[in-house]
């Protein structure tokens, strides 16, 4: 799926740098500003320090002064709403019209943002085959427009597949058997010295012990901890040593 950013007549640079950077997190890098407020919005300060490190899709991006320019090529035209127009197209949330149109097959999808201070023109609305409304609280449903497009742009990039979440610690290597029973004796030991384990009438102590570290899967450090817990509590029942 080919699939475009077009922002209509933009008014603040760091917001053209929020769109970059909401686009490149999600893996989209074809943006269209169509008559910005500045010239060259793309070169403003603002503008890059917004796109904190999208500088690939600000290079990229282009700047047209029509509409009709930056719809070139475009297949499925996605207006973005908050208010439903007579006689315009029907009104879905993203997830609800994306998923499906992930499945159509190849096209070549545009999502249009209107301006932050006047919004989209009834007469754009009408050239889209979708209005995507953001289901916000009806009470307060205001996105600026940074947040909207990293909003559109995740649930296009879910819609078409996603991508994988990475472990951000390395995978739990559990002790073995060996080494849990061999901690459990320690403990038992222990138990013992200080008291509040009776060896003459055990009861389940222990049983129930080991199903608890069957369930927590203690790692080989965590064993190493738990041994030393236990030689502490021995230590301490058998009290400071003479010389």
């Amino acid at each position: 799926m080919r699939t475009r950013f077009i922002l209509i007549q933009t008014s603040h640079a760091g917001n053209v740098g929020a769109a970059a950077r909401a686009m490149k997190t999600m893996g989209f890098d074809d943006l269209v500003l169509v008559a910005p407020r500045w010239a060259n919005v793309l070169r403003r300060e603002e503008t890059i320090q917004r796109a904190s490190g999208a500088l690939d899709v600000l290079t990229n991006a282009r700047i047209v002064e029509t509409l009709d320019e930056a719809l070139d090529g475009v297949t499925h035209l996605c207006a973005t709403a908050m208010i439903p127009r007579d006689f315009g197209p029907p009104t879905r949330t993203p997830r609800e019209h994306l998923e499906p149109l992930a499945k159509q097959g190849e096209q070549h999808v545009a999502f249009l943002f209107g301006s932050e201070r006047f919004g989209m023109r009834n007469e754009d609305v009408y050239r889209c085959n979708v209005a995507l409304s953001i289901p916000t609280d009806p009470k307060f449903g205001s996105l600026n427009l940074g947040a909207a497009i990293q909003v559109v742009a995740y649930e296009w990039r879910l819609a078409l597949g996603g991508y994988g979440v990475r472990d951000a610690t390395a995978p739990i290597e559990a002790a073995d058997a060996k080494a849990v029973a061999g901690m459990l004796e320690h403990w038992e030991r222990s138990l013992v010295e200080i008291g509040f384990l009776d060896p003459a009438a055990p009861k389940k102590l222990m049983p129930r012990l080991q199903q608890l570290f069957n369930r927590a899967q203690p790692t080989p450090e965590e064993i190493h901890i738990l041994r030393g817990i236990a030689k502490a509590m021995a230590d301490a029942a058998r009290g400071p040593r003479n010389g």
